[in-house]
């Protein structure tokens, strides 16, 4: 029982968490609502928090302190794809113009691992550590289409098809379909699915035992990502970047 209560404590601690980032700078009775605790229980998890240096108590509230960075830049640091990767994820970026990117799948989520940024990128909201809906990215599109479908269907089972917005797809066969489609050209499109007039193109990456272990991609806004570049000139440039990425895997240390 008493285990039981730890675990449940620990549960409760991590949702705390989540309504921190969530609500951004909330206050302690903000952080309850969102929890649905008791302000004494969310007044003690913020105390533990905040004296294991997690969270930072400011006047308006509380924000995810920076100690989360050591955690998140240490699991980066050792992800092989993200070393091997990183340079020819800038070089993409950097020949495009535009924003290049890094992903995985993690616990059914695709994580940003990396972001460059090209001359002419725009501001948007993805940052290293981001997890989103798979259905609503290129690359997390490209990822599950090279998964079994037993393991997707689980996925979607899990998470469900989160509508972000009118261009998300959130129909489980209409998906499915996409997926050999992507299979069949050897890369994946977004268009618009998470961030309106936006638009995407994913390429899985395959590690030596033939499994999906990443993707990367090239994301513009929609007026420069014309149906032209859309259909040669990213997808060649995209695949070109995961090969290096393959090759660089199997040979580099």
């Amino acid at each position: 029982m008493r285990q039981n209560l730890r675990v449940k404590s620990a549960g409760t601690m991590i949702q705390v968490i989540d309504a921190i980032k969530t609500l951004d700078n909330p206050t302690l009775s903000e952080i309850a609502k969102h929890v649905a605790i008791p302000k004494s229980t969310a007044h003690d998890h913020l105390t533990t928090l905040t004296k294991l240096e997690l969270i930072v108590s400011t006047q308006s509230g509380y924000r995810i302190g920076a100690r989360f960075l050591e955690y998140g830049g240490y699991a980066r640091k050792n992800m092989r794809v993200y070393r091997v990767a990183r340079p020819i994820v800038e070089n993409l970026a950097a020949e495009t113009g535009e924003h290049s990117n890094l992903g995985i799948e993690e616990h059914g989520r695709a994580v940003f691992l990396y972001k460059a940024e090209g001359e002419d990128a725009v501001t948007i909201d993805t940052h290293p550590g981001m997890r989103v809906p798979l259905h609503t990215t290129a690359m997390g599109k490209a990822i599950m289409a090279h998964r079994p479908r037993t393991e997707v269907e689980e996925i979607i089972n899990k998470h469900g098809l989160t509508k972000v917005n009118e261009n998300t797809i959130t129909d489980r066969e209409t998906l499915f379909e996409e997926f050999e489609t992507i299979r069949e050209q050897g890369y994946a499109i977004d268009n618009g699915e998470r961030v309106e007039r936006m638009r995407c193109v994913a390429v899985p990456i395959i590690g030596e035992e033939e499994n999906v272990i990443a993707a990367v991609s090239v994301s513009g806004p929609m007026n420069r990502m014309n149906n032209e570049r859309m259909k040669n000139d990213l997808p060649q440039r995209v695949k070109s970047a995961a090969n290096v990425i393959e090759v660089n895997l199997k040979y580099s240390e």
